[in-house]
């Protein structure tokens, strides 16, 4: 099979859809690639690179969109729609719930639109997001400690405090990958942190990894209102699979935070848990809303790309391969792969997706 690799388009999104390593074992199976240039040069690899792992590199992205299956790290954006076309295999992620019109550009293309968020085991994890959410749960600390620095507009708190000073206090909203990874972090910087989750069976696991280190509390209306004004940084790692993210944290309990405080919502390319938080770009990645540093960069992780595409083609290459070798018939022959199935010559296929569009479903 012929397999394009653009460049990611997105506001300084550095991650590739392929490495070279992941071109190499295509290649030694006989498929071809076609790489756009400079397309990993933000993770690290060379044009060099991926010629010497046996692709072929491209001048343009339309160039390396003319085949039949599309390798990427995010959805397409408007300028790429034109290059969508009937017949296609895109695999990336898509978020589709939180994209109407991208939704429905997909639907009239034609394509096969298959989601890494949406790839799901029979336990029902999530193979694909799992690598990004672990460095997204790892940044949303890291990013958080730096805007919290008052040269950033924070309110100039040292999340692990010092002798004789009080630590930063950590609100972590949601307890599962992304939730357990933030935790990971704050613990080890030395912060105060607390986890809400509405699973007990999840809080009681998470008490196996962290003990006293964290507090541990059920996730209720009442909780959430009384915790989170206590927050210097307020994480949102909330994930409904193909949903809209609910809201936790209506715009009045924002006001009743610290002024500088920080609020990181890493669901914000679901819609995000928080009111107050919109996306936004690692070119202008933060703003003040209610005296409150809002971070709401929905790529976090091609900040750190190449750790990132290698994470993720660790992860991706195995069902890039299956669907290289069987085309669609993959889908018939992995039904994990087949989880992934958003979009379908002119239908929309997952449910989830489908009960949030339901006027689009035919």
């Amino acid at each position: 099979m012929e397999i394009g690799v653009p460049k990611e388009t997105k506001d300084q999104e550095f991650r590739v859809g392929l490495s070279p390593s992941s071109v190499r074992a295509l290649t030694d199976q006989g498929h071809r690639v076609f790489v756009e240039t400079a397309a990993g040069v933000g993770a690290g690899f060379t044009d060099g690179d991926y010629q010497d792992a046996g692709a072929t590199v491209v001048p343009s992205a339309q160039s390396a969109w003319e085949h039949d299956l599309i390798v990427k790290v995010k959805e397409p954006l408007p300028p790429e729609y034109p290059w969508l076309r009937k017949g296609q295999l895109v695999f990336t992620y898509l978020h589709l719930a939180a994209d109407r019109d991208l939704t429905e550009y997909l639907l009239d293309s034609g394509v096969t639109a298959i989601a890494y968020e949406t790839v799901e085991l029979p336990d029902h994890r999530l193979p694909l997001l799992m690598p990004m959410s672990i460095i997204a749960g790892r940044l949303a600390v890291q990013f958080g400690a730096r805007y919290l620095e008052r040269q950033q507009g924070g309110r100039g708190v040292l999340l692990g405090g010092i002798p004789g000073v009080k630590p930063g206090h950590v609100v972590i909203l949601g307890g599962g990958v992304v939730g357990t990874e933030a935790a990971r972090m704050a613990i080890g910087m030395g912060a105060q942190v607390t986890i809400l989750d509405i699973s007990v069976e999840r809080l009681a696991y998470l008490e196996t990894l962290f003990g006293s280190r964290v507090q541990l509390l059920f996730s209720s209306t009442a909780q959430v209102a009384a915790i989170v004004p206590t927050a210097d940084l307020l994480i949102g790692a909330v994930l409904v699979l193909a949903r809209k993210t609910p809201t936790l944290v209506a715009r009045d309990l924002v006001k009743q935070m610290q002024p500088g405080s920080v609020i990181v919502d890493v669901a914000v390319d679901q819609g995000g848990c928080i009111e107050s938080v919109r996306p936004t770009s690692h070119s202008h990645p933060t703003y003040i809303d209610e005296g409150v540093v809002h971070y709401g960069v929905p790529n976090m992780p091609g900040a750190v790309p190449w750790t990132a595409t290698q994470a993720l083609n660790n992860s991706t290459l195995p069902y890039v391969m299956q669907l290289a070798n069987l085309g669609l018939a993959a889908l018939d022959k992995n039904p994990v792969l087949a989880k992934g199935l958003n979009v379908q010559n002119h239908h929309l296929i997952h449910p989830d997706v489908q009960s949030v569009f339901p006027d689009l479903v035919q």
